[in-house]
């Protein structure tokens, strides 16, 4: 089962943020749901972050399996000769 990146029905909580006011009025003028926008980029944003941290656990939890290996030998190889 995948989690969820984020608790898509929290309460909505209102921050300040700042942008170019030319930017804002025409994105406003054009329809353009700024909050929206902003939520969406915040949660690519954390989706991108996420993976990188996930890839660099994964990158230690594998040095860490080399480490192992090179000190006690591979642990499959060990499995193999007991069975």
């Amino acid at each position: 089962m995948r989690d969820d990146l984020y608790e898509t029905k929290a309460p909505k909580q209102t921050v300040s943020i700042t942008v170019n006011s030319d930017l804002y009025a025409k994105a406003k003028r054009s329809g353009i749901n700024v909050s929206q926008v902003a939520e969406q980029a915040v949660a690519d944003a954390y989706s991108k972050k996420r993976r990188e941290m996930i890839a660099a656990e994964i990158q230690q939890d594998l040095a860490a399996l080399d480490d192992y290996a090179t000190r006690h030998g591979d642990f499959a190889e060990l499995v193999r000769a007991h069975y």
